[in-house]
């Protein structure tokens, strides 16, 4: 999962927080933009086109979180999927009568502005094949021993302070009010392994290392980003117990 953004996960999150009535408008777009930096899609302001999105119909936001060879959340169209692949993550807006895909891009204005550009594209019918929130949890669990115990064997680990993960806001948890405790459970331990994932180096293994633990790190990655759809995605699940 691509560390570069975490406006994505954030907007799926307070989007759907304040769709559903749980924080205003303004708070949903201030946490966006603490994550990324100011933020317009195409050349409008993000609170100005978010209102303008709710005046169209908009009812929910869902995320994409795709790879190459994996495009999870994706469902066309070519153009939208090649997009969001390339960028590592996608947002899909759910209105009356169509589907936008909404792809970041660093937005860079000068020495000084360093913000968010929000692509449009048309986005295909929702995905509603993704896997339940329970059911990424049993994925992630099933995977986390045996990819951590390659991990750990590593020499050398990156230093330095990892990277803002993506789905976290400053200061707090990755998910908004209005989200089940599962939910905030599961975005949690997503980030922490995706965590893992970035600290991994391969500086000083030998070839026969690499080779070893390279399917670990992929099924650790696909878990990783299920895990996180999913916890993002809770908010549409009906009402289980933890």
């Amino acid at each position: 999962m691509r560390p570069e953004s975490t406006v994505s996960p954030v907007l799926v999150a307070w989007g759907n927080a304040w769709l559903a009535g749980h924080v205003g408008l303004d708070e949903a777009a201030d946490r966006v933009e603490a994550a990324g930096g100011p933020t317009v899609a195409g050349e409008v302001p993000l609170r100005g086109y978010l209102a303008g999105l709710r005046v169209d119909g908009l009812s929910e936001f869902r995320l994409a979180l795709p790879a190459p060879g994996d495009p999870l959340g994706l469902s066309g169209p070519p153009e939208f999927n090649s997009a969001a692949v390339d960028a590592g993550e996608a947002v899909i807006a759910v209105l009356a009568d169509r589907r936008l895909g909404l792809v970041p891009a660093p937005d860079r204005r000068g020495s000084s502005y360093a913000g968010v550009r929000l692509t449009v594209y048309e986005a295909g019918p929702v995905r509603h094949d993704l896997p339940s929130l329970a059911e990424a949890e049993h994925g992630l669990s099933a995977v986390m021993r045996s990819a951590t115990e390659a991990l750990a064997s590593v020499d050398g680990p990156a230093q330095g302070r990892p990277e803002r993960l993506p789905g976290d806001a400053p200061g707090g948890a990755g998910l908004a009010p209005g989200y089940p405790a599962r939910a905030h459970r599961v975005a949690s331990l997503a980030a922490r392994l995706a965590t893992v994932l970035r600290l991994a180096d391969d500086r000083g293994l030998t070839s026969a290392q690499l080779a070893a633990r390279a399917e670990s790190l992929r099924e650790l990655d696909r878990a990783v980003r299920r895990a996180t759809v999913a916890a993002h995605h809770a908010i549409f699940e009906p009402l289980r117990s933890p």
